[in-house]
């Protein structure tokens, strides 16, 4: 064979390779799609949420009873450990052009309808989506402009979770479910000599990682709510940002809460990055349903209080846990709606989820969950008996919560090592809310 021969031959060999690649349309050997998960012609949906372990697998279980159901569609997680690093990566992936169908959110979703990235259920409210079972209040929360946008997962209010069988080997009282600021401040003097060394008293909850929540408590107690929706602006001033920045700074400096170096190494996203899991603190700041991934994490017994002065100030508030949205690029919308429909209503969900994403808004995942209920689970229920009577209506959230969570955690970790004094930090903080607002 002559060295052009040669050449056509090995050329022809090359192009009836890439020929039979490109024919076999991305598949892989396995028969299954290029988007991962199922069998060749089904249909496959990506939900991206986030949380511990124990919402992986609770997630899991529900979408192995969904498939069961629905043969043909197949359901892949994409799992973040905390809300910072969720919303990094869709936001990449929505940067991409390839973002999740379903996408968990919480108080944030409406930044979401304004980048066009969130579907409008409406269209779909009784022709796949029942919402005739869900408390309208959740509806309302879920909408903006007379649109349905976001289906709740789940209603949850802020507490204090403290480890009871700690307390009481370190023979230290139990704290009283509803206390003041100086009655709490009290307690925790009280018991602070009584615990192991190297154990506080308190979480620092005046800032995490991935949460605001607890300055947003605090500036209720303290009637300066973070946002005014109406004017677009916040009302909350440098004074207040430094009132609270002192409070913790109090707690620090009387050893009530663990050193800066010590709470840094605590994400305090859930169970699995809690410095009261770790043994670290007594009592620990959590949103209602995660307690019982919080109780499953440890052998010491856990209880539940509310936060200082909610019953004088109604400052809590019953808020949307997460919430389930559809991206409006979805190319397999009804797929999408049929799954969400599963999980907001379906009795056997609520057999499987139980309230780890919040007690839930509709009364058929209700009677699911309530069928199951666990010790933990009635804790819970009893937490909200009284916690609901000391609470508000939820706070308009400042828009791009997610900067809010990132800035507010480095000006907080800046006061707390001691690289800024509470005044100017406090001053930073309100420059950073009226920047926001302001978008």
């Amino acid at each position: 064979m002559n060295k052009m021969r040669r050449f056509s031959f090995i050329l022809l060999a090359l192009l009836l390779s890439a020929a039979m690649v490109f024919a076999g349309g991305g598949k892989d050997n396995t028969g299954s799609s290029s988007s991962g998960g199922g069998a060749s012609g089904d249909i496959v949906l990506r939900w991206a949420f986030w949380g511990s372990e124990t919402r992986v697998k609770a997630s899991q279980a529900a979408i192995d009873a969904f498939q069961s159901a629905n043969p043909g569609i197949k359901v892949n997680i994409e799992v973040s450990g905390g809300t910072g690093d969720h919303f990094q990566k869709v936001d990449t992936q929505l940067a991409g052009g390839a973002a999740p169908d379903i996408i968990q959110m919480g108080g944030n979703y409406p930044d979401y309808i304004a980048k066009g990235v969130t579907l409008d259920l409406t269209p779909y409210v009784g022709k796949g989506l029942d919402t005739s079972k869900v408390d309208a209040g959740a509806i309302a929360a879920g909408s903006a402009s007379g649109k349905l946008y976001a289906v709740s997962t789940g209603a949850t209010i802020p507490a204090l979770v403290y480890n009871k069988t700690l307390l009481d080997k370190a023979g230290a009282p139990l704290p009283k479910v509803t206390q003041t600021w100086a009655e709490f401040r009290t307690y925790l003097d009280s018991i602070k000599s009584r615990l192991p060394s190297g154990v506080y008293a308190l979480q620092d909850f005046g800032s995490t990682a991935s949460g605001s929540t607890g300055f947003g408590y605090w500036l209720r107690d303290n009637g300066t709510p973070i946002y005014d929706a109406v004017t677009g602006t916040t009302p909350v001033t440098a004074a207040d940002a430094t009132k609270f920045l002192n409070q913790f700074k109090d707690y620090r400096d009387n050893g009530l809460i663990p050193p800066a170096a010590i709470a840094a190494g605590y994400a305090e996203t859930g169970a699995d990055s809690s410095s009261l899991i770790a043994g670290k603190v007594a009592i620990g700041f959590i949103v209602s349903n995660q307690f019982a991934g919080y109780q499953s994490n440890t052998t010491d017994e856990l209880g539940l209080i509310e936060m200082p002065n909610a019953a004088a100030r109604k400052a809590l508030w019953p808020q949307l846990s997460q919430v389930y949205t559809i991206n409006a690029a979805s190319k397999n919308v009804d797929a999408a709606i049929k799954f969400v429909n599963f999980l907001v209503n379906s009795p056997e969900a609520g057999k499987i989820i139980g309230n780890d994403r919040g007690i839930s808004s509709s009364a058929t995942f209700r009677e699911g969950a309530a069928s199951v209920a666990t010790d933990a689970d009635k804790k819970v229920f009893a937490y909200h008996d009284v916690a609901a009577t000391h609470t508000s209506p939820e706070t308009a959230h400042l828009p791009n919560d997610s900067e809010l969570n990132s800035t507010l955690n480095l000006i907080y970790q800046n006061v707390s090592f001691g690289r800024l004094d509470t005044t100017r930090g406090g001053q930073q903080i309100f420059e950073l809310l009226t920047r926001l607002a302001r978008k």
